[in-house]
Protein backbone atom coordinates (compact mmCIF):
# COMPACT_ATOMS: atom_id res chain seq x y z
CA UNK A 1 0.00 0.00 0.00
CA UNK A 2 1.34 3.41 -0.84
CA UNK A 3 2.06 6.16 1.18
CA UNK A 4 -1.20 8.34 1.66
CA UNK A 5 -2.82 11.48 3.14
CA UNK A 6 -6.21 12.33 4.70
CA UNK A 7 -7.78 14.73 2.11
CA UNK A 8 -11.15 16.95 3.02
CA UNK A 9 -12.83 19.21 1.17
CA UNK A 10 -15.09 21.09 3.24
CA UNK A 11 -17.89 23.68 2.43
CA UNK A 12 -19.99 26.00 4.25
CA UNK A 13 -22.83 23.46 3.81
CA UNK A 14 -21.18 20.11 3.60
CA UNK A 15 -18.36 18.36 3.21
CA UNK A 16 -17.48 17.22 -0.06
CA UNK A 17 -14.60 14.95 -0.02
CA UNK A 18 -13.19 12.51 2.74
CA UNK A 19 -10.75 10.19 1.57
CA UNK A 20 -6.48 8.91 1.68
CA UNK A 21 -5.16 10.68 -1.20
CA UNK A 22 -1.72 9.51 -2.64
CA UNK A 23 -1.66 13.12 -4.37
CA UNK A 24 -3.79 16.37 -4.25
CA UNK A 25 -3.14 19.78 -6.31
CA UNK A 26 -5.30 22.35 -5.61
CA UNK A 27 -5.23 26.40 -7.25
CA UNK A 28 -3.31 28.90 -4.69
CA UNK A 29 -4.61 32.40 -5.01
CA UNK A 30 -0.60 32.76 -6.75
CA UNK A 31 -0.34 29.24 -8.58
CA UNK A 32 -0.96 25.75 -8.31
CA UNK A 33 0.45 23.27 -5.44
CA UNK A 34 0.77 19.98 -5.14
CA UNK A 35 0.45 17.76 -2.21
CA UNK A 36 2.51 14.22 -1.54
CA UNK A 37 2.22 12.27 1.68
CA UNK A 38 4.15 13.73 4.64
CA UNK A 39 4.82 17.36 3.27
CA UNK A 40 5.90 19.75 5.71
CA UNK A 41 3.20 21.78 7.19
CA UNK A 42 1.30 24.31 4.83
CA UNK A 43 -1.22 27.38 4.98
CA UNK A 44 -2.62 29.34 2.08
CA UNK A 45 -5.30 31.40 0.61
CA UNK A 46 -7.19 29.26 -2.39
CA UNK A 47 -7.92 30.97 -6.15
CA UNK A 48 -10.16 29.36 -8.26
CA UNK A 49 -9.86 26.60 -10.33
CA UNK A 50 -9.55 22.83 -10.28
CA UNK A 51 -8.92 20.48 -7.51
CA UNK A 52 -7.50 17.76 -8.32
CA UNK A 53 -7.18 14.60 -5.64
CA UNK A 54 -5.86 11.10 -6.44
CA UNK A 55 -6.39 8.28 -4.22
CA UNK A 56 -5.88 4.61 -4.70
CA UNK A 57 -7.49 3.14 -7.89
CA UNK A 58 -9.75 6.72 -8.20
CA UNK A 59 -9.15 10.26 -9.15
CA UNK A 60 -11.66 13.02 -8.28
CA UNK A 61 -12.04 16.51 -10.19
CA UNK A 62 -13.69 19.21 -8.63
CA UNK A 63 -14.51 23.00 -9.29
CA UNK A 64 -13.15 25.60 -6.27
CA UNK A 65 -13.98 29.18 -5.77
CA UNK A 66 -12.18 30.43 -2.60
CA UNK A 67 -11.12 29.34 0.84
CA UNK A 68 -8.26 28.50 2.73
CA UNK A 69 -6.40 25.25 2.76
CA UNK A 70 -4.65 23.63 4.93
CA UNK A 71 -1.50 20.90 5.03
CA UNK A 72 -0.54 19.61 8.95
CA UNK A 73 0.38 16.33 10.62
CA UNK A 74 0.09 14.37 7.21
CA UNK A 75 -4.17 15.57 6.52
CA UNK A 76 -5.03 18.32 4.06
CA UNK A 77 -7.71 19.88 4.40
CA UNK A 78 -9.54 22.38 2.11
CA UNK A 79 -12.36 24.94 3.71
CA UNK A 80 -14.09 26.46 0.02
CA UNK A 81 -17.03 28.67 -0.27
CA UNK A 82 -17.92 26.46 -3.26
CA UNK A 83 -16.75 23.32 -4.53
CA UNK A 84 -18.56 21.09 -7.59
CA UNK A 85 -17.49 17.90 -9.06
CA UNK A 86 -16.89 17.64 -12.86
CA UNK A 87 -20.09 15.36 -13.12
CA UNK A 88 -21.94 17.97 -11.71
CA UNK A 89 -21.25 20.86 -13.69
CA UNK A 90 -23.78 21.50 -16.85
CA UNK A 91 -21.94 21.97 -19.72
CA UNK A 92 -24.08 24.37 -21.58
CA UNK A 93 -24.96 26.06 -18.36
CA UNK A 94 -21.32 26.75 -17.95
CA UNK A 95 -20.59 28.27 -21.50
CA UNK A 96 -23.67 30.46 -20.91
CA UNK A 97 -22.23 31.57 -17.68
CA UNK A 98 -19.10 32.19 -19.75
CA UNK A 99 -20.76 34.43 -22.36
CA UNK A 100 -22.48 36.16 -19.73
CA UNK A 101 -19.51 37.22 -17.82
CA UNK A 102 -18.39 38.20 -20.97
CA UNK A 103 -21.02 40.44 -21.45
CA UNK A 104 -20.76 42.04 -18.53
CA UNK A 105 -20.51 46.08 -18.47
CA UNK A 106 -16.44 47.75 -17.89
CA UNK A 107 -18.51 50.91 -16.57
CA UNK A 108 -17.97 51.92 -12.91
CA UNK A 109 -13.90 51.52 -12.54
CA UNK A 110 -11.52 49.36 -11.41
CA UNK A 111 -14.22 47.22 -9.08
CA UNK A 112 -16.28 46.24 -11.81
CA UNK A 113 -13.46 44.91 -13.57
CA UNK A 114 -11.89 42.84 -11.17
CA UNK A 115 -15.82 41.28 -10.62
CA UNK A 116 -15.74 40.94 -14.22
CA UNK A 117 -12.95 39.08 -14.49
CA UNK A 118 -13.29 36.63 -11.32
CA UNK A 119 -16.82 35.90 -13.08
CA UNK A 120 -14.71 35.18 -16.03
CA UNK A 121 -11.86 33.01 -14.85
CA UNK A 122 -14.85 31.03 -12.82
CA UNK A 123 -16.93 30.39 -15.96
CA UNK A 124 -13.49 29.39 -18.17
CA UNK A 125 -12.94 26.82 -14.90
CA UNK A 126 -16.25 25.17 -15.35
CA UNK A 127 -16.45 25.13 -18.75
CA UNK A 128 -13.06 23.39 -19.13
CA UNK A 129 -13.86 21.01 -16.17
CA UNK A 130 -17.36 19.66 -17.52
CA UNK A 131 -17.88 16.74 -19.27
CA UNK A 132 -18.58 17.50 -22.91
CA UNK A 133 -22.23 17.21 -24.28
CA UNK A 134 -23.35 14.04 -25.56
Amino acid sequence: MADTFHCSVVTPENAILECDATFAAFPAHDGEIGIMPNRSALLCRLGIGVLRVESEGEKHAFYVDGGFAQMVDNKLTLLTEQARASEEIEHEAARQALDDARGMSLEGGGDVYDRRQKAIRRAQVQVELAPPEQ
